[in-house]
């Protein structure tokens, strides 16, 4: 059981390459860290792994659970298991939150929730995340904070129950106090069930987790692998002594 990411080259539709021969194994109960420079092909690797239609394969493969899923859409790839948390949500008025969660749950699933049951369920993981039962009635993304759009994340997170997430800049826009509910929230959701990819820039989120494994992404390509000791190494001294 596991999420593979094999020697995957990825490339923009103007055929210019942004990723090469990256390699991967992600398993339950895991939580991997990749940090690396703007630039570096953080959210590329995020959003290939999703099944974005601007990114094309060259070579490589995509395995969830031993199934190659390299040529599946974005809605096969969650029905699998995959769970992408985007760096920037889009905004749809009129798309009550509450109701898009149970579609998407129901989609993934296959299973027709009841709604009475459902909305229970929310208001508990709504609870869990310092987010009031009217959170659910607002319009998806619209007029939300930088600490509200990432809530919805982790809400979203919790309600699917994924196999394997990739959290692309989670921590981004957080003040101090939603940075710390939402790297708790993913560090219980790590768990021996779930295997976790979180891309990150900054070492701030990692203190309320304990990432079993870190990666340096650099030019498109790992270029370092190991524990929190690379954090350290960010920290003090940036990205300058790691090369490609």
């Amino acid at each position: 059981m596991s999420l593979q990411i094999q020697n995957l080259t990825i490339s923009a539709k103007d055929r210019s390459q942004i990723l090469n021969n990256i390699s991967l194994i992600i398993q339950p109960g895991e939580l991997h860290v990749v940090m690396g420079p703007n630039g570096a092909g953080k959210s590329t690797l995020a959003n290939s792994l999703a099944g974005h239609p601007n990114y094309c394969v060259d070579a490589g493969d995509l395995v969830i659970d031993e199934e190659n899923i390299t040529e599946a859409s974005p809605d096969q790839r969650a029905k699998k298991g995959l769970f992408l948390s985007m760096q920037y949500i889009p905004e749809i008025d009129g798309v009550g939150i509450g109701k898009f969660l149970r579609v998407a749950y129901d989609a993934v699933t296959g299973k027709k929730s009841n709604p009475l049951k459902f909305r229970k369920i929310l208001v508990e993981h709504c609870k869990n995340l310092d987010l009031e039962e009217s959170f659910l009635s607002r319009s998806l993304g619209v007029g939300f904070s930088g600490g509200e759009k990432k809530r919805l994340e982790m809400l979203q997170l919790a309600v699917l129950n994924p196999k394997y997430a990739v959290l692309d800049e989670t921590d981004s826009g957080l003040d101090v106090d939603a940075l710390k509910t939402v790297g708790e929230g993913i560090a219980q959701f790590a768990t021996q069930e779930t295997g976790v990819l979180l891309i990150t820039h900054y070492a701030r989120l990692l203190q309320y987790m304990n990432p079993t494994h870190v990666h340096v992404l650099i030019d498109g390509k790992f270029v370092a692998h190991g524990g929190m000791e690379l954090v350290e190494k960010i920290e003090s001294e940036g990205y300058t002594n790691f090369s490609n």
